[in-house]
């Protein structure tokens, strides 16, 4: 004879930590940085860094345009 599986286990059976079966997960909290009016990001990078990123490139590939004219003049 098969009997029906218990839908409430025995509660000394549930492991340590793990929700007992019934009970209502807690509810998620409203003061987190994500609330308050949806707000669209900006497109684009702002022209500071930009600037700043492309002023290294340029350096680099002088420095390195440079160092090959050296090794190529000895």
């Amino acid at each position: 004879m098969i009997r029906p599986s218990n839908p409430d286990p025995d509660p000394r059976e549930i492991p340590e930590g793990t929700a007992r079966p019934g009970t209502t997960p807690p509810a998620e909290s409203g003061t987190s940085t994500g609330t308050g009016p949806h707000r669209p990001p900006r497109r684009g990078w702002a022209a500071g860094p930009l600037v700043v990123i492309c002023s290294l490139a340029v350096l680099c590939a002088l420095f390195f345009l440079v160092y090959a004219i050296v090794l190529a003049t000895d």
